[in-house]
């Protein structure tokens, strides 16, 4: 020790030496005191209930490090990542999202920026088969008793009978429709429509909520081995109903084309065509043709491609996919007076619509100020939407044009003007800032079979009414030549704020954040589009040089 001591003093070399072996031992002390620390916030999943679940179900995931907010954090069932709109809550200890809709049997996972959790196991009960007991008796099932006879849209009603089935599977519960002037096959809404309505299913007893759309009349039950007589039930729209008429049918065509631009191979290229929106004024969609065959053709929001090997400088492969839809024009009767405050259970439902998101900038301080100038104290969320919505097309100026560049929609409150994705995305921020459920929704507008626009527009939700469609670009002063043209400023104004035309085709309600793969080297956004969400194209490889072509939507057929 003294001659260590002695060295020290006598040679330079040896306090050099030493200095750099306690700065490696220091080093060495913080990385592992830093990955403890790491290895101690990574997510603990403690439980997950349901075990066993149903699309629609909640699926609360209880334990540790989960962090206070979502931001970048998911939660992967079965190796598909959940949606930000699928998501309830997140909190530190519990996170309460709706199982999606293509959900297969897997495990469960929490990943957060300090790793991911140790998986739960979640199955789903349409994957579970149950054995068929023969039974001497009728299988058809029987409805006994609806309870309570009399409700309000949103409502929990009570079915009680007999062969509804143990496990609800791809049995349905359907209403009577507020449709006029259709076939007895429209007449019907399934209570699935805009996500599960279901709360409850044994073979003797449903509890079920009534759907937006529904109308008094007739309820039945229809399962696997036919359908059940019908039941009556009574509504009650305190608020206001809306009617369903005028039903237009169309053919639209959704295309994209990518073509080789290097003399080498083109690496595979993954294409998300949009799908169709479903909603209560646009309930039926379907795909009557698709090529090539698509890499998953069973994607709630979109049909996802995957390109070939394309050789060959110049070389095309054409993507398309075309879908019918059946759209109703919506004619409301809102009593702004009557309109309720949400239910705790509607804020927990709709939370995801009442924050800020990719395009909807709620959060912000401009926002905010304007709710405080143009809402006050108001807590009618219909009449705050409505104080919003005159604020708006009655002071700003709408652009035929849409902006193109890195712009914001915040941009219009400044000179009071904006294109019609602009005022979309302010009014459903004030709207969302002034305590209003409120989704923004993307698609075409129609002018005749071979005219089509980009377009947006809102939906806000109120308590027993259900969904109430606004569109402020057209409310502004926007117009298309072969819309019915009403010179009466006021009428159009007021006409949509509660009603919309059949000439509307969605194809996204509400932001979709789409999940990269891990081999992915480059994703292509197409941002102000007819749908909204954050990844359309996507690179595999390395070195891709090609250019794509995304056209508009065309309308091959009108009915």
């Amino acid at each position: 020790m003294l001659s260590y001591l002695k060295l020290l003093k006598t040679r330079a070399w040896a306090r050099l030496a030493s200095f750099f072996c306690l700065v490696i031992l220091l080093s060495l002390i913080l990385f592992i005191v830093g990955q403890k620390k790491r290895h101690s916030q990574i997510p603990v999943i403690e439980s997950s209930d349901p075990a066993v679940g149903l699309p629609g179900d909640v699926l609360t995931i209880t334990g540790q490090h989960f962090g206070s907010v979502r931001g970048d954090s998911y939660v992967e069932i079965s190796s598909s990542r959940v949606t930000g709109s699928h998501c309830i809550s997140w909190q530190d200890t519990e996170i309460q999202l709706y199982i999606p809709e293509n959900v297969q049997d897997g495990l469960v996972t929490v990943t957060t920026g300090y790793g991911t959790s140790s998986p739960s196991f979640f199955a789903s009960k349409a994957n579970i088969p149950v054995a068929v007991r023969q039974d001497p008796k009728t299988t058809l099932p029987v409805i006994l008793a609806v309870s309570p006879e009399t409700a309000l849209v949103g409502d929990s009603i009570t079915i009680t009978g007999t062969n509804f089935g143990v496990e609800r599977g791809e049995s349905r519960v359907y209403f009577t429709a507020n449709r006029q002037s259709v076939s007895s096959d429209e007449q019907v809404i399934d209570t699935a429509l805009l996500g599960s309505g279901y709360e409850y299913w044994s073979d003797t007893e449903i509890r079920v909520r009534v759907p937006d759309g529904a109308d008094s009349g007739k309820i039945f039950v229809e399962t696997a081995r036919g359908k059940s007589r019908s039941a009556l039930i009574s509504l009650n729209f305190p608020a206001g109903k809306k009617t369903y008429s005028i039903m237009r049918t169309y053919v639209v065509q959704t295309f994209a084309d990518l073509k080789n631009e290097s003399n080498g191979i083109l690496p595979p290229v993954t294409l998300y065509l949009p799908r169709p929106a479903v909603s209560t004024m646009q309930p039926s969609v379907s795909l009557s043709n698709v090529a090539p065959v698509p890499l998953i053709s069973d994607d709630m929001e979109n049909i996802i491609f995957q390109s070939k090997e394309m050789a060959g400088k110049g070389s095309v492969q054409d993507f398309s996919a075309t879908h019918v839809i059946s759209i109703f024009e919506v004619a409301g009767n809102l009593r702004l007076s009557k309109a309720e405050p949400y239910s705790e259970r509607s804020k927990l439902r709709y939370k995801s619509y009442m924050v800020q998101d990719s395009v909807v900038p709620s959060a912000s301080a401009s926002v905010d100020a304007l709710v405080k100038e143009v809402v006050g104290k108001e807590k009618n969320p219909a009449r705050a939407a409505r104080l919003c919505y005159d604020y708006i097309t009655t002071s700003y100026k709408v652009r035929p044009k849409v902006r193109r560049g890195n712009v914001s929609p915040l941009d219009s409150i400044t000179g009071k003007s904006g294109d019609a994705y602009d005022l979309t995305m302010l009014f459903t921020a004030m709207c969302r800032k002034a305590g209003v459920v409120a989704v923004p929704v993307a698609g075409i507008i129609c002018e005749g079979p071979n005219t089509v626009h980009p377009h947006w527009w809102t939906e806000i939700f109120l308590e027993h009414y259900g969904w109430l469609p606004v569109d402020v670009p057209l409310g502004t002063g926007l117009r298309y030549e072969s819309f019915p043209l009403n010179e009466d400023r006021e009428a159009v104004r007021n006409y949509y704020f509660g009603n919309m035309d059949s000439q509307h085709i969605a194809f996204s309600r509400g932001w979709t954040d789409i999940r990269i793969s891990l081999t992915a080297k480059k994703t292509v956004q197409r941002p102000r589009s007819w749908a909204l969400q954050s990844v359309w194209e996507e690179v595999i490889g390395d070195n891709a040089n090609y250019s794509s072509l995304w056209g508009e939507p065309v309308i091959v057929g009108i009915y």
